[in-house]
């Protein structure tokens, strides 16, 4: 494996060691059996040592990747300072904890992530809130379903140990001649932190801002309230800050993280409106209101779509209904544990 400029035409998942920007180094780092197929790990270089962002799934196959890409850096393992993690999801932690027991190096991870670490502790736990809420969006088969997927793991139990340093908002972090300043950008999970580099004009966005994909909001242990709205709020803040080079977790480097928030802002403009026009013409559940609308690039049916994406689509269909309510668009009502949605 050896170092390369970071070129857009080449698939953004296909190994390799990529430079982005002066001193700073994409590792794709395969996620197995996962749509999403890798998660970027960035390697910040320094005076005789390295810091590694989202350093991925705590399975063989990614530590092997991530291996190989320190070895083309002249580096391993033990030259890794910190590991700083954007939020708690198993793809971007379990990885860093895993090095950690190994080397013992040190674990940062977002202050607000605390809660769902609590729950994860306790493994019958880990999917209670999704439960509960599939059955209140009106789909009592995916709760069952979410229930039943409650089972432990061997890197479930890397998602119970706490970071060695929990990461405040507007923390700076120096690595060397990266300045990083990290900001708290809730919505993907509660927790969620970015990086952002003023001296190298880039930002390390994690899930909070992806280049292809609109990122899943709310899929944690600890649930949140309104995670809809928490997420287009750190969306408008991050869009308030000056325009730099997106590095996403999840895609190929893009050159502007305001054109792609812009477009995630003005997706969930419409399916905001999709949403309300469904509860007009007659829908009144999350589940009634999901199987009106259209899924992913493709535009599926909700019944196109695997068992997890179904949750994950009826849960988000949940949170704009929800959010629709706090704008006073909607009024929801609950029967039988069940909201329903209507017009007010």
């Amino acid at each position: 494996m050896r170092v390369t400029p970071d070129e857009v035409e080449r698939p953004w998942h296909q190994p390799g060691v990529y430079q982005v920007a002066p001193e700073v180094y994409r590792i794709p780092l395969p996620i197995p059996e996962d749509g999403l197929r890798a998660v970027n790990a960035y390697v910040l270089e320094q005076p005789n040592t390295l810091t590694v962002i989202d350093p991925g799934a705590g399975v063989e196959i990614a530590r092997e990747s991530l291996e190989q890409g320190l070895s083309a850096l002249g580096a391993g393992f033990a030259d890794i300072d910190r590991s700083l993690i954007t939020h708690v999801h198993y793809d971007h932690y379990t990885q860093a904890v895993a090095q950690r027991r190994r080397h013992a190096t040190p674990v940062w991870l977002g202050r607000s992530e605390e809660a769902s670490l609590t729950v994860l502790r306790d493994g019958h736990r880990a999917l209670l809130g999704q439960v509960t809420q599939l059955r209140r969006y009106g789909s009592p088969a995916l709760s069952r379903a979410a229930s039943e997927r409650r089972t432990a793991s061997p890197i479930d139990d890397l998602l119970r140990e706490s970071p060695d340093h929990w990461i405040t908002d507007g923390e700076s972090i120096v690595a060397g001649s990266h300045e990083l300043r990290a900001l708290h950008t809730p919505g993907h999970t509660r927790g969620h932190v970015v990086f952002r580099d003023v001296g190298r004009t880039v930002l390390y966005a994690g899930d909070h801002v992806l280049p292809t994909i609109t990122p899943s909001i709310g899929f944690e242990a600890a649930i949140s309230r309104l995670p809809l709205a928490s997420y287009l709020r750190s969306l408008h803040a991050v869009r308030s800050l000056p325009d730099t080079k997106l590095l996403p977790a999840h895609g190929a480097v893009t050159p502007s993280v305001h054109q792609r928030i812009d477009e995630l802002l003005d997706h969930h403009d419409v399916r905001l409106a999709a949403v309300l026009d469904a509860v007009r013409t007659g829908a009144s559940t999350g589940f009634d209101v999901a199987e009106r609308l259209r899924w992913t690039r493709r535009e599926r049916r909700l019944d196109e779509l695997d068992t997890f994406n179904q949750m994950l689509a009826v849960l988000e269909t949940g949170y704009h209904l929800d959010l629709l309510v706090e704008r006073s668009a909607l009024v929801v009502g609950v029967e039988d544990q069940v909201a329903h949605y209507i017009l007010p």
